[in-house]
């Protein structure tokens, strides 16, 4: 069993994370951590960050080295360890999780979903959706 969680920084990210360790921790699984890095630029603590940039990639960075350290506590609070690898990803989020999870031969998926409305858990651009669509392997979606 090998386990992927992707996030992008937020809570509910971290909510996704700590699941998923919990979840590989059960199995003595790997869990490999992604970040995707979008062609779009956005906001990031009020800069603009395009992606491919040298703030992008640190974003990146930071936002995977967090997630590490959170798998880590979640493991470490059921007295366990975890074996986790981390990768910085480029494209449409969604089609990177998905084709990662296939190419790399992952049993399961972990992502949050925001859902801060009802009206962006309905929106078709969703990535949890997106992903929940695409994926050939089962998908985990933390609100």
């Amino acid at each position: 069993m090998q386990y992927l969680v992707a996030t992008d920084g937020s809570a509910v990210s971290d909510r996704a994370i700590e699941h998923a360790a919990i979840e590989a921790t059960a199995w003595d699984a790997p869990l490999k951590i992604i970040h995707v890095l979008t062609p779009e630029p956005k906001l990031v603590d009020g800069s603009l960050v395009i992606p491919g940039s040298e703030a992008s990639l640190e974003y990146g960075r930071r936002t995977l080295s967090e997630a590490e350290r959170l798998a880590a506590t979640a493991a470490e609070k059921r007295e366990a360890t975890i074996e986790t690898s981390t990768e910085l990803l480029a494209g449409q989020p969604a089609d990177r999780i998905t084709a990662h999870a296939a190419e790399n031969g992952f049993d399961a998926i972990y992502v949050g979903h925001h859902g801060d409305s009802e009206a962006s858990s309905d929106r078709v651009g969703s990535v949890a959706k997106s992903v929940l669509d695409k994926s050939t392997v089962p998908v985990t979606v933390i609100k």
